[in-house]
């Protein structure tokens, strides 16, 4: 199985947004914040792509 890269790219979405609110560990901010760091991208534009990668890549087991 090859290794998956997340790719950043333009914005995908327009229009109405919603506001969602998630409780994450500590660990994982500080991650979320050195990749925001080093792409020049807002914590929300990250989340949101790595939404996007997460629902277009899912393998539901049943």
């Amino acid at each position: 199985m090859s290794e998956k890269k997340l790719k950043i790219s333009a914005k995908k979405y327009f229009g109405d947004t919603s506001v969602v609110s998630a409780r994450l560990p500590n660990d994982l901010i500080k991650e979320l914040d050195e990749i925001c760091e080093k792409t020049g991208r807002n914590r929300n534009e990250v989340l949101q792509m790595c939404l996007e990668f997460a629902i277009d890549n899912i393998e539901i087991e049943r």
